[in-house]
């Protein structure tokens, strides 16, 4: 396959991020508390981040654990949260939230994507809870600069969902899907030839890229490890 993989990997701070770019990541995905999932991080370690690699950066909003907004005035901490990363020169960003009945908070999701004025950004793996992901991707399919889902295709991860990834990875380019698929979510290299011959191009990894567990560093060999898996595959 022609076009090279994109490697995402997840990065807590400055050495993280030097050991995934190290290693070969294309991109990283910035995120603090891995105990909740993955929470906004502060600006402070936005900007050392920013200062220590050159490969693209992805900033988390999100700021508690779950795949709710958490009503109006979260809504507007996390509207203050990206004006405070742009500032700082953020140009990408995660997020995604559900209502009650597991459909997309668009409300929420448009007032944020509002203050991104047209950065690029991923809705991340609140579709794997979705109650209707075909519905959420229409619902969402003219927002400005929403291009990638992260998503393991089942809320119990890769394993489980791999047929949706395939099936939806078959639909690329309809309306809808027109973003591409980074997979995330138990994923393993096991996983990444059949995903890459299915048309799959984003892969998207956190406790693999860290042999220590997430009270560990990210290693630049780990990374490497799946840089050559893609690139062979």
């Amino acid at each position: 396959m022609s076009e090279r993989a994109v490697l995402e990997v997840i990065a807590l701070n400055a050495q993280d991020a030097t050991a995934a770019q190290a290693g070969g990541a294309d991109r990283l995905e910035l995120v603090t508390d891995m105990a909740a999932d993955g929470l906004t991080p502060s600006v402070e370690t936005f900007a050392a981040i920013r200062a220590a690699v050159d490969i693209r950066l992805r900033v988390m909003l999100r700021l508690t654990d779950g795949f709710s907004a958490g009503g109006s005035a979260r809504v507007a901490e996390l509207v203050a949260a990206a004006r405070a990363l742009r500032a700082e020169g953020a140009e990408e960003f995660v997020l995604g939230f559900l209502d009650e009945q597991g459909g997309v908070d668009l409300a929420a999701v448009e007032a944020i994507v509002g203050e991104l004025d047209g950065c690029r950004w991923t809705f991340h793996r609140a579709i794997d809870r979705a109650a209707d992901r075909d519905a959420l991707r229409k619902q969402l399919a003219f927002l400005p600069g929403l291009d990638t889902y992260l998503t393991a295709g089942s809320a119990e991860g890769v394993d489980a969902g791999l047929g949706v990834l395939v099936a939806e990875a078959a639909r690329s380019g309809e309306p809808g899907y027109e973003q591409q698929l980074l997979v995330g979510g138990g994923l393993r290299l096991d996983h990444v030839a059949g995903l890459r011959a299915a048309g799959v191009s984003g892969f998207h990894i956190g406790g693999a890229s860290r042999p220590d567990g997430w009270d560990g560093p990210v290693s630049a060999e780990a990374v490497r490890t799946w840089r050559e898996a893609l690139d062979s595959a």
